[in-house]
């Protein structure tokens, strides 16, 4: 079956979402946050890109920019190869890391602009990791509020106010974009520990001195489970974490 082509937008506006393969941590800490956001700034100096907003979470990112000089597909392209390139050297993993096509839906008016930075600044509130956005740090909101250089936030600044704008990025709605559901279930090493045991009747640390054929199908049935990410699962099981990443 054909892929339905994509919309283009006539502004030239997109909010955009990657995200991690089968639904796996594409930022494993602070480094790979830190990464991701010189990449990011890297690419829309060689791309002129305006970039009106972003938000980092555990597995998959949204952010919402402009396309000049490049499409967006290029754009996309660039950021994606530059951190995958990183990560798989930095975890001595090789394949994919994002999903193959990336998400991605048109803003062609100014009440759909400041209504998609707002979901995506809230985006870790609606997740249940923090209780305000302002205390997220891998989201462009605070960069608002100090003017940073890498955001364009002329555009959101006009359209909403500058004196109105931390009201109402903390006012909550019903809005959800790119028909993604933003929560994630997350599990505490003991609830894994447990969930190993439940399933397969052994402790968490035996697993590591399972055959490999045997380890490895474990393995992979753990990493399904929604909430399980694959250092805690290293953590937990004592296999090393580059084993986990290359199964």
């Amino acid at each position: 079956m054909s892929r339905r082509a994509r919309r283009i937008s006539s502004s030239g506006i997109y909010h955009v979402m990657l995200r991690g393969v089968n639904k796996q941590s594409i930022f494993e800490d602070d480094e790979d946050n830190k990464k991701f956001l010189q990449i990011l700034t890297l690419c829309k100096e060689l791309c002129k890109f305006e970039l009106y907003g972003y938000c980092l979470m555990s597995n998959h990112v949204h952010l919402l920019l402009k396309e000049t000089d490049e499409t967006i597909s290029q754009i996309i392209k660039r950021i994606a190869s530059r951190y995958v390139w990183w990560f798989n050297k930095k975890y001595s993993r090789c394949g994919h890391l994002f999903q193959e096509r990336y998400k991605s839906e048109t803003v062609d008016d100014d009440k759909y602009f400041v209504t998609v930075l707002r979901y995506i600044h809230q985006n870790p509130v609606l997740a249940g990791i923090c209780t305000f956005i302002s205390a997220y740090k891998w989201s462009s909101y605070d960069e608002y509020i100090r003017k940073s250089a890498i955001i364009d936030i002329n555009l959101a600044l006009e359209v909403i106010g500058e004196s109105n704008f931390k009201n109402f990025m903390n006012e909550f709605g019903n809005d959800v974009y790119l028909e993604f559901d933003n929560t994630k279930k997350t599990l505490t090493d003991r609830e894994v520990a447990e969930r190993i045991e439940e399933s397969f009747g052994l402790g968490a640390l035996i697993l590591q001195s399972e055959k490999p054929e045997v380890k490895e199908h474990m393995c992979r049935e753990i990493l399904k489970i929604e909430g399980v990410s694959t250092r805690q699962l290293a953590r937990v099981t004592g296999i090393p974490v580059n084993t986990i990443w290359n199964l």
